[in-house]
């Protein structure tokens, strides 16, 4: 009894092992959005964003505190967190998904490969699916990878009020923005 422990123990921190060097992270990714008008601009950015791929699933995922988006104005801040994101109530924003195409990047040789993105996009306690395109860059063995999506607020539950309904956009132009490292 005790040796079968042992061996499932020995097994277990071993596929740990093998897996870990397929997980790369970052934890000062960046996520920006446009949600201005021609009337306004509402641009947000967030530069804490942890994030983790795994290079032999495609599993990517992201997480994200509301909190940390900031904007040129200190106003615009308060009342994206009160108003808007209610950031005390959710104060996180998540994705997890996969990579649907991973064959299509060759993690060890130098390039950029266009790819796509599925998977649940978990804001202000809603979640959705969500399809996007993404480039994944190769670099001197480091991985960066850049997505660029359109989001509906009505999608999410963020109301916007009448009296600032030509400022707001009724949607979100996404960018986020990672590099990577190899987790050891």
């Amino acid at each position: 009894m005790y040796k079968r422990f042992f061996i499932l123990a020995f097994l277990l921190i071993g596929f740990s092992q093998l897996n870990a060097q397929d997980i790369w992270f970052t934890r000062n990714g960046n996520i920006s959005f446009h949600a201005g008008t021609s009337m306004e601009d509402i641009d947000g950015t967030n530069n804490d964003v942890a994030s983790l791929i795994n290079i032999k699933t495609g599993d990517i995922a992201f997480t994200v505190l509301v909190k940390s988006f900031h904007f040129t104005r200190s106003l615009m801040e308060e009342h994206f967190n009160e108003n808007y994101m209610e950031s005390t109530k959710f104060p996180k924003s998540t994705f997890s998904g996969k990579i649907t195409d991973p064959g299509k990047v060759n993690f060890t040789k130098d390039g950029n490969y266009a790819v796509t993105i599925e998977g649940d996009l978990f804001i202000h306690g809603v979640t959705k699916k969500i399809t996007a395109p993404a480039t994944i860059k190769i670099s001197g063995g480091k991985i960066s990878a850049d997505s660029k999506f359109k989001i509906l607020m009505s999608d999410y539950n963020v109301a916007i009020p009448g009296v600032v309904a030509d400022k707001i956009s009724r949607e979100a132009m996404i960018e986020v923005k990672c590099n990577y490292e190899k987790k050891n």
